[in-house]
């Protein structure tokens, strides 16, 4: 059944590539979105480990992640890599060092396949990007071609209208009048 906003956003458990606060210490652990109940998840997917566009939308994240923390949200990425792909990126990859958000590993591709953005002849993601409520229902998505990145900013500003729980008219900004 493919995924639908103002459904239950399919749940998973995958193992990740999670990197220590201070950039020691990378662990392998599992990771599912229930582990998340009570808190806003701002799921992304990305096509590959050591691509272009990718790093780039990574990094962005990174930067944000204060942004997304502010708003309880928790971030994390996924590929159809391994684990081991996405540790041997972020260690090859001054950018990527100090990734502060797991990195999901879909090597089944079965996470991908639940979140309808597998490329089946490619086996690798579509650029999809999630926002799942704290209540664990899939309030918006987004999926973009292999080729253009996403804007991290327009992520924030809609996980901003989704919070106020209220009618936002196009391009509301946080902070602006709502239409209730």
């Amino acid at each position: 059944m493919p995924v639908k906003v103002g459904q239950p956003a399919p749940e998973f458990s995958v193992q990740a590539y999670d990197r220590a606060k201070d950039g020691t210490d990378a662990q392998f652990r599992t990771i599912k979105l229930s582990d998340f109940k009570g808190k806003w998840v701002c799921l992304f997917f990305y096509p590959l480990d050591f691509t272009f566009v990718c790093p780039t939308e990574i990094v962005s994240f990174n930067k944000a992640l204060g942004d997304f923390n502010d708003r309880s949200c928790a971030v994390l990425t996924a590929s159809t890599d391994s684990v081991y792909s996405h540790k041997g990126w972020c260690d090859a990859h001054d950018d990527l060092k100090g990734l502060k958000y797991p990195m999901l590993a879909d090597t089944s591709h079965v996470l991908s396949q639940s979140y309808d953005v597998l490329d089946p002849n490619k086996g690798i993601a579509y650029r999809g990007v999630y926002l799942i409520d704290p209540q664990g229902v899939l309030r918006w998505m987004a999926v973009h071609d292999l080729s253009v990145g996403r804007n991290v900013d327009e992520v924030l500003r809609v996980l901003d209208a989704l919070q106020t729980d209220k009618l936002c008219p196009c391009n509301w900004q946080k902070g602006e009048s709502t239409l209730n």
